[in-house]
Formats: structure tokens, C-alpha cells, sequence
């Protein structure tokens, strides 16, 4: 039996019969358990009710559907964020030329047009299903693959907005701040900002 199942099992067998959560929780932190493990193991049981056992409340669920369907939107939202940072570069480099270019912002343009015409509406379609099904179930809140996912999402997303600021701080010290630098910074900032801004209410389900 793993250790968790150990102590799922304690605390519902102390709690159905009668012991506080108080004590419960002492007489684990006398045994070696941590305070997140007391708490977690705590909060996976509701408070009985006068002739019931203690009722198990909800827990994070993992199935191969979930990894799929969030799989594939994670996948889906990370190429649509690099092509408009890349079709942004090169709306940016084609209104603000420099005298090294070498011409390459039409193909950029069109790769980054190709890929949202394609990755975009299969974002949209997955993104609309996954909120047609969050609201009529909303246990679909509780995926531990889709917690994952915006767990990998956020952690992506912070990094390239400290990447981002690094490389502003660097382009101001160095002299290298122009206005064609400093509005793909912007552009990657405010891209960084909205993949935040999607993943951050699945941490909490």
C-alpha cells in the first residue's frame, strides 16, 4: 500500500470514529507527516454526518481523453503564440527597416499567416469544447493533466517574460534600445501576458 493510501485510510478511520481534526492532525505531526500532507490528507474527507461514514470529497482525475484534448490545445496555443510574435516581427521589421536586412520578413509573414490558418481554428474548437464541457461537468475542472498543462504553460510563459525583460535591460545598457527592438519586446510581453492569463485560473480548477 502506498504511503498516501496509508494515510488516507488513518484519517478516515479516525475521523469515522469521532476523533477531531485536531487531533487527528497532532498525532500525524508526532508520527512524521508533514503539515501540507496532514492538510491535504485532511481535506480529502468532509465532516460526517450523524450516522455516515466520512464522505470523500473530490480528487484530481487523469485519463488518456484529457491528454489528448489538452495535449493538443497546449500544443495549439504555444505554435499560435510564436507565429503572431513572428508575424509581428515581421509587420515590425517591414514598417521599421534597418540597413542590415536581408529581406526576410515576407517569408516569416508567410509562414506565421500559414500556421494560424491552420493551428487557429482547431484552437478555437478545442478551447470551445473544453468550456462546453467545464460547464456542464464541472468535475472536468478537476483533470490533473489539465492542471499539468497550465502548470507547463505558466512556467514557459514567466520564463519568456523574464527573457524579455532581461534582453530590454541589456539593449538599454548597451545602447541597443531602438524603437523596432523595443516594440518586438512589447509584442513578446504582451503575448507572454495573455498565455498567463488563459492557463491561470486552471491551477486552482
Amino acid at each position: 500500500m502506498r504511503p498516501a493510501d496509508q494515510l488516507a485510510d488513518f484519517v478516515r478511520a479516525s475521523l469515522q470514529a469521532g476523533q477531531g481534526r485536531e487531533a487527528v492532525a497532532e498525532a500525524l505531526r508526532q508520527a512524521g507527516w508533514s503539515g501540507r500532507e496532514i492538510e491535504e490528507a485532511l481535506a480529502g474527507w468532509a465532516d460526517p454526518a450523524p450516522g455516515l461514514p466520512p464522505v470523500p470529497r473530490p480528487r484530481p482525475v487523469v485519463s488518456a481523453r484529457d491528454a489528448v484534448v489538452y495535449g493538443l490545445l497546449f500544443v495549439a496555443l504555444v505554435t499560435i503564440a510564436w507565429h503572431v510574435v513572428q508575424l509581428g516581427f515581421g509587420i515590425i521589421e517591414a514598417l521599421l527597416p534597418e540597413l542590415d536586412d536581408w529581406g526576410a520578413a515576407p517569408g516569416r509573414i508567410r509562414w506565421a499567416i500559414a500556421a494560424l490558418v491552420a493551428f487557429l481554428p482547431v484552437f478555437l474548437l478545442l478551447d470551445r469544447r473544453v468550456a462546453r464541457a467545464s460547464g456542464q461537468d464541472p468535475g472536468q475542472r478537476r483533470s490533473l493533466v489539465r492542471r499539468w498543462f497550465a502548470s507547463v504553460a505558466l512556467l514557459i510563459a514567466a520564463l519568456v517574460l523574464l527573457g524579455d525583460l532581461v534582453a530590454v535591460v541589456y539593449a538599454a545598457l548597451t545602447g541597443d534600445l531602438t524603437l523596432r527592438f523595443a516594440a518586438k519586446a512589447v509584442l513578446v510581453a504582451v503575448m507572454g501576458g495573455l498565455v498567463l492569463a488563459y492557463y491561470r485560473g486552471d491551477l486552482d480548477g
